[in-house]
């Protein structure tokens, strides 16, 4: 099973980024734009691990109090476009606390430093300075909750499902 850690996005916050989504599509941007209902923030990515049970323990035995996530700016990690957020000293506690958890459990995650940032496009047809970028919208949401998330490829892309 391939797994990751994720907070959801309000209807709100993934109508916003849709539409920016569409404001690069309008200026001719090309690629493998990440479908609304796969919108999400990443805290730990696992990948293939098959005890799903063990990491629902440590997501139920960490809740999460409350905090607010606001996008901010646009930027690109090659040809993988992103959405930024505004700073949260809340959400890097979690994650930072998550994380430590997952460690302490042996659980496996992609242990690169986390950089909060939601996909929005993949395999981008040009580079991200080469276009006007236009300001994103002041979208925020309050974060109540992490969910465990099976990722599976489908015909037509990715399918992101919610174990808890």
């Amino acid at each position: 099973m391939r797994l990751f850690i994720a907070i959801k996005l309000s209807e709100s916050m993934s109508m916003a980024i849709g539409d920016v989504q569409s404001i690069l599509k309008r200026q001719g941007v090309r690629g493998n734009y990440t479908p609304r209902e796969n919108l999400h923030l990443t805290l730990a990515f696992i990948g293939e691990y098959n005890n799903p049970d063990r990491v629902l323990d440590i997501i139920e035995h960490m809740p999460m109090k409350p905090f607010e996530l606001s996008l901010n700016g646009i930027g690109a990690f090659g040809d993988l476009w992103w959405i930024g957020l505004e700073p949260s000293k809340e959400l890097q506690g979690y994650v930072r606390q998550l994380r430590h958890e997952m460690a302490e459990a042996d659980i496996p995650y992609d242990r690169k430093q986390f950089s909060p940032h939601i996909t929005i496009l993949r395999r981008a047809s040009i580079d991200i300075g080469k276009i006007k970028i236009q300001p994103v919208e002041r979208a925020s949401m309050v974060a109540v909750h992490a969910s465990l998330m099976r990722s599976e490829r489908g015909r037509n892309g990715m399918i992101y499902t919610e174990i808890i």
